[in-house]
């Protein structure tokens, strides 16, 4: 399992090389990160985000989609989801890097309420798709990303970038599908 999430940490992080890199200061001073809260002391980004999905009624448009009975057809269940928290509280790597992700993850999360409802059509019938069918789903991702560096000349710019955005979309997509099809085994087993 550690040498799979390795291999699927490494293929997520391979588009991270194609991102343009902000300039380092060295000043060696940590910024704290400083997080408003209301007089109560609830932090007001994630009241925001509560807010947000009551008022959206996502809670509801969830279990009108079905994808909770689709999620309990194929045989997950909360119990089959405890061993991978016990996983993650017993790996302190995890814990951290979440901790350590929390502002930027609280800034992505309005994005993410807005773009469920379309997406939970899409999940609910995605739950059905065996755990094989997604990972020859990556394997396929990566063929696609080795065919366009093989196959795609490199004599203009405009090959270079689509080799480029093609490997920067497959690979990403390779390590989703292999993360994706595992966690998905691990819960119907």
């Amino acid at each position: 399992m550690k040498l799979f999430t390795l291999l699927a940490a490494l293929l997520c992080s391979a588009a991270y090389g194609f991102a343009p890199v902000a300039p380092q200061s060295r000043s060696g001073v940590l910024k704290a990160v400083e997080i408003e809260v209301d007089s109560i002391g609830n932090n007001i980004k994630v009241k925001e985000l509560l807010q947000k999905v009551e008022s959206q009624q996502l809670l509801s448009k969830v279990a009108q989609s079905g994808l909770l009975s689709k999620a309990q057809e194929a045989g997950i269940t909360l119990s089959k989801l405890e061993p991978l928290l016990e996983l993650a509280a017993s790996n302190p790597d995890i814990l951290v890097l979440v901790e350590a992700s929390g502002p930027e993850v609280l800034a992505i999360l309005p994005s993410v309420v807005d773009l469920a409802p379309g997406a939970l059509p899409i999940l609910a019938s995605a739950i059905s798709i065996s755990p094989s069918a997604i990972s020859a789903a990556g394997v396929g991702a990566l063929a696609a990303a080795g065919a366009a560096v093989v196959f795609i000349p490199d004599d203009s710019v405009a090959t270079v970038a689509a080799q480029t955005l093609i490997v920067g979309l497959a690979v990403p997509a390779a390590g989703a599908s292999f993360v994706g099809s595992a966690i998905l085994g691990k819960l119907t087993k």
